[in-house]
């Protein structure tokens, strides 16, 4: 063990603030601890001058350094005297909590669970909630079977640091065990709760306990990708207008705020949203008079949001922490406080979190249930039919691994995500008023039509930045340190005075970007292990990254920015799906392109149904929820006329 004073010299010679901590916390002894091993022979390395020790660290393990900064930099950023120092905080000025009972759903115990039930899930995110819903309503029998434990808003943490989806370069600066397993990332281990291929989230809600809540609609030509553009994509067997019912069902059950006026390349809608859109914030002003010097056409995001009290419970207070995190105003709309709890108040669907679903039980051709293990114990639920919705890399894991026959080895394969591509700004005055949610305005202008590429992608101005995720942009872009005694002033003279646009790729769906198992290796209850590998980003991809990365830096520079960046979240490695994995059960026409026949159901097998974003043949330029959860309804419709 380190001596805690060289750790502590260690620290402060990075960051001079952590002079104030009582104690050097281990993650950051132990980040820098091969890093103090090389130089500890030195005697008077206690004695040098903060940046002589410094350079000392830097030129014996610089890699180990960077790391040990950033692991400094999450301490330092979370002490409250550095939040005031770069100007954070989470309520806007006059704003408070409103009294919200911080509750989860009633779950009932692995051991009291009957032998047999109408219908078993898997999963509790947006496709299984929406399941549940639609097939209680239509008199069915539901078990949700859930793998995580039920956690309560105040459990799942709103510290800014300690959500994996902040961009701060950190594998895992979370507080709560991780759950799931190690993945394997082009032959990489990956292991739980890191920011990018295993930071997807498990909670009781799914992705949607945490998510942004952005909630567009695919575009009528995002169904016909492959009539449009060819190549490698290809068309949905359904079209909007078909699943433009379901949009409009979905948007009221769960509670969407958006404009009141179409944007380009809206499809038609029957109804308006059931509440206003999200108002400009600062920036979104900014912006706004900016793209009108351009003569760009902007909207308002949709959002899964409330914009004013909903469904019995209370209004957005635009607090700083959405995005990566639980709503501790019960205004983020989600599976968990929305389509799971009409499910339950029927009395016909029981809720089981912590139990892994290991197995589906098959025979011949059918299948009748699953296996899982709950509270250490292997146990079996049959059923008339089960609902796979553990999202679209779990999905295909579950088909795999209960050897589900695939002749056309389609089944884990066209594995999607999105890359996100854009341009961070400097502006010479503050423009960042720490008002949230964040994005209050976007252009749609860019989806398709876009001139020697296919396809395209909105531009948006991004979630409320936490010092975490502003600092880690900002650290890109050049504009702060990484680490160092200047880097906490370099921050909070640029914090205030940076925005971000930036928005998803509509991504070419390759063969060879997919999900496989592990013919050797297993989770701790049997579960063979996630494989993850691709070729890399399409060429189409990069040339869309690129366009609306020119796009952005000149509605930036038209909005007054006085500096601009690239910005550009990919993989370090492996396919994109670590953000809106969709694609590895695919809905076609035809069994040997496809996994399952536009309602969802597996082409040589009865008794199951997928029901998450996994069906998507492509995964549109927007973030794809709204359409897991239509399409989900869908196809859960279906099934409830053939069941009852």
């Amino acid at each position: 063990m380190t001596p805690d004073p060289l750790l502590r010299a260690a620290a402060t010679a990075l960051f001079p603030q952590l002079r104030e901590l009582p104690e050097v916390p281990e993650q950051i002894g132990a980040a820098i601890r091969d890093a103090i091993a090389a130089i500890v022979g030195t005697a008077d390395f206690l004695g040098l001058p903060t940046e002589d020790r410094l350079r000392a660290l830097q030129a014996s393990a610089p890699e180990a350094v960077e790391r040990f900064g950033r692991w400094v930099a999450a301490v330092v950023l979370e002490q409250p005297d550095v939040l005031d120092t770069v100007g954070f905080r989470v309520l806007p000025p006059g704003r408070q909590w409103p009294a919200v009972e911080d509750s989860v759903p009633a779950t009932t115990p692995a051991d009291d669970l009957e032998t047999d039930y109408d219908v078993v899930i898997v999963g509790s995110g947006a496709g299984a909630g929406v399941a549940a819903h639609v097939l209680t309503e239509a008199g069915l029998h539901t078990l949700v079977l859930e793998r995580a434990p039920a956690l309560t808003a105040a459990q799942l943490t709103a510290r800014h640091g300690a959500s994996a989806r902040t961009f701060s370069g950190f594998d895992r600066p979370v507080d709560l065990p991780a759950l799931g397993a190690t993945r394997f990332v082009d032959g990489e281990p990956t292991p739980p709760g890191t920011s990018q291929w295993n930071g997807n989230a498990m909670a009781l809600g799914g992705g949607t306990r945490v998510y942004g809540a952005m909630a567009w609609r695919f575009s009528p030509e995002d169904f016909a990708m492959g009539s449009m553009y060819g190549g490698d994509f290809v068309d949905w067997p359904i079209t909007y207008d078909e699943l433009a019912p379901y949009y409009d069902t979905v948007e009221q059950v769960i509670g969407v705020a958006g404009p009141d006026a179409p944007a380009a390349h809206d499809g038609a809608r029957r109804r308006p949203y059931p509440m206003p859109g999200v108002p400009l914030t600062t920036i979104g002003r900014r912006l706004a008079d900016g793209a009108r010097t351009l003569g760009l056409p902007t909207t308002t995001p949709p959002m899964a949001i409330n914009t004013r009290a909903y469904n019995k419970r209370p209004a957005c207070v635009q607090c700083a922490l959405c995005v990566g995190h639980p709503c501790r105003a019960d205004a983020k709309n989600g599976s968990h406080n929305t389509v799971l709890r009409s499910a339950l108040a029927t009395g016909r669907c029981t809720l089981t979190t912590s139990a892994v679903v290991t197995k589906l039980i098959v025979e011949h051709t059918t299948v009748c249930g699953v296996e899982f293990v709950a509270d250490g114990r292997p146990r079996s639920v049959r059923a008339r039919h089960v609902v796979l919705a553990a999202g679209a890399i779990e999905s295909a894991r579950l088909l795999l691994a209960s050897g589900i026959n695939d002749p056309h080895d389609q089944i884990g394969r066209y594995l999607q995500g999105h890359l996100y591509s854009g341009a961070t700004g400097l502006f010479a005055d503050p423009v960042q008023d720490l008002v949230g949610p964040g994005p209050s305005i976007a252009t749609t202008s860019y989806r398709h039509g876009n001139p020697g590429v296919a396809g395209g992608g909105i531009l948006a101005n991004e979630f409320t930045p936490t010092p975490f995720e502003a600092w880690g942009g900002l650290v890109e872009a050049g504009v702060v340190s990484a680490y160092g005694p200047s880097a906490v002033d370099e921050l909070a003279r640029a914090y205030q005075r940076c925005a971000v646009i930036i928005g998803p790729v509509h991504e070419v769906p390759q063969a060879d970007s997919r999900v496989s198992v592990s013919a050797h290796r297993r989770d701790a209850v049997g579960v063979p292990l996630v494989h993850l590998d691709s070729p890399g980003p399409h060429s189409n991809d990069l040339a869309v990254a690129d366009l609306l990365t020119d796009k952005a830096r000149e509605w930036l520079t038209a909005s007054g920015a006085v500096r601009t960046v690239a910005t550009r979240w990919t993989p370090r490695r492996g396919p994109s799906a670590d953000q809106h994995q969709a694609g590895t059960c695919r809905m076609g026409v035809d069994p040997a392109t496809s996994v399952t026949d536009a309602t969802g159901a597996l082409w040589r097998y009865r008794g199951i149904t997928v029901a998450d974003g996994a069906l998507h043949p492509t995964n549109g330029g927007v973030n794809p929820v709204l359409t897991i959860l239509a399409n989900s309804w869908r196809v859960n419709e279906i099934l409830a006329a053939r069941l009852t």
